[in-house]
């Protein structure tokens, strides 16, 4: 899936069959549902959803919650807008 069509589908509301479950905490989360987009990555392992657990903590504005999760990842929180994360995850995950 080409990233236009999945930023597309974002502003459509209609989510695509097949996404990862990290495409579709990132959906969510550009959808503006951040409860489901973190119901969705809290309790899952690894590093991958300890990124978008910190995604999602930096977006509601928990600093200290957002970079425990950026260090379990084993990255530090960017320097960039929220929607530029956003859209850099979006874009990795693809």
């Amino acid at each position: 899936m080409e990233k236009e069509v999945f930023m597309a589908s974002v502003k459509s509301g209609q989510m695509p069959d097949g996404l990862t479950i990290y495409l579709e905490t990132l959906w969510y989360a550009g959808a503006g549902d951040w409860n489901k987009a973190h119901e969705l990555i809290q309790d899952l392992p690894g590093k991958d959803a300890a990124l978008l657990h910190a995604h999602l903590h930096r977006v509601e504005g928990d600093q200290w919650n957002a970079d425990y999760w950026y260090q379990k990842a084993g990255e530090k929180r960017p320097g960039i807008s929220l929607q530029q994360e956003w859209e850099a995850l979006v874009k990795r995950y693809l």
